[in-house]
């Protein structure tokens, strides 16, 4: 050790639980990011999915009301953008809104002890997305599966929010010991 530095464990806990947050943040905005971009070639990826998995594809053998699904999905998305593409403005503003969410974390990366509501709040909303799932789905014709997917984005979500969360009152607890 270099003469004239002193670290301690609480230090080095406290660096590494940082650091852990950083990288468990930096996961859900990637997943973020990664959601809000694939949002805007909606049409093109609609189109791939249905070439690999809607009618006449094996899924189709094994699992005939998803290529169904995948069928009316592609029919009404190419419909739409065909027809009405000014209704795929929303999907814009959907990718939009998922990047902008993104934008809000990099307070919490950089100072997640300040910005723990921000972490709270993702939190919130992959819990909201379960309900929204739930409850919007039937009333928009959303097949059961397909809403089970949607709720699992939410679930798998909040699981590095709520890591980054504790690893957060680890830090304020060991700064609350220091007083």
């Amino acid at each position: 050790m270099t003469p004239g530095i002193a670290i301690n464990r609480d230090q080095i806990q406290e660096a590494y639980l940082r650091r852990r947050i950083r990288l468990l943040l930096l996961w859900f905005v990637a997943g973020l990011v990664l959601s809000g971009i694939t949002a805007f070639p909606l049409v093109w990826e609609v189109k791939l999915l249905h070439q690999l998995m809607g009618p006449g594809t094996i899924v189709n053998n094994w699992w005939p009301s998803l290529a169904s699904w995948i069928d009316r999905i592609h029919q009404g998305v190419v419909e739409t953008d065909a027809n009405y593409t000014f209704i795929l403005y929303g999907t814009d503003w959907l990718a939009f809104a998922h990047l902008m969410i993104a934008v809000a974390f990099w307070g919490p990366i950089k100072d997640p002890v300040r910005n723990v509501w921000v972490i709270e709040f993702g939190m919130i909303s992959c819990l909201m997305v379960i309900p929204l799932a739930l409850i919007c789905g039937p009333i928009r014709g959303i097949p059961f599966y397909w809403r089970v997917i949607d709720c699992s984005f939410g679930i798998i979500g909040i699981i590095p929010l709520w890591l980054a969360r504790k690893d957060v009152q680890m830090i304020v607890a060991a700064q609350n010991h220091k007083k």
